[in-house]
């Protein structure tokens, strides 16, 4: 099986649902906002930021903005395209690149922050995924997993443990 295609059936996150899912989440660009000033807030000055899933990229751009060097790390080609796109409409340097959270593309303790915002739930290997993100940080780590709500969102924003 490739690296790329999802060991479940389910529907996956390329073409045309990756573009609508792109337009529906732009509502909560002030929620990344937010989100990105808190992270920015208590992370190191230039930190090493890597988002596994990022989706569109709105948080991983948003956090390049406020000065982090962010890399992010997607399965979906169409959103990897995607958020190449937005982040040079946006003017912000983020490295977007295809791979699978199974087997990050990374170098271990490369990242001094490492977060996966809302798409474990989608990980086909989730326990692998996590062993990943565990190699990534240098020093500290921060995942915020499966958020359902605005709510649990602002409140796992807080979940950050030291290595």
């Amino acid at each position: 099986m490739s690296s790329t295609i999802k060991a479940y059936k389910g529907m996956g996150m390329e073409g045309g649902v990756a573009r609508w899912y792109d337009r529906t989440t732009r509502k909560d660009v002030p929620e990344f906002r937010s989100l990105a000033a808190r992270i920015a807030a208590i992370a190191p000055p230039a930190a090493q930021v890597l988002e596994v899933a990022p989706g569109p990229g709105f948080l991983s751009i948003e956090l390049a903005r406020r000065g982090l060097s962010v890399r992010a790390v997607d399965i979906s080609k169409t959103f990897v395209d995607i958020a190449r796109r937005n982040a040079a409409a946006e003017g912000a340097n983020v490295r977007f690149e295809p791979g699978n959270a199974s087997a990050l593309p990374v170098e271990t303790a490369s990242a001094d922050f490492v977060m996966c915002r809302a798409a474990f739930k989608n990980f086909s290997e989730p326990v692998k995924a996590l062993a990943e993100m565990r190699r990534g940080p240098a020093g500290w780590r921060w995942s915020s997993i499966c958020a359902a709500t605005s709510a649990e969102r602002r409140s796992s924003a807080t979940s950050m443990d030291w290595a």
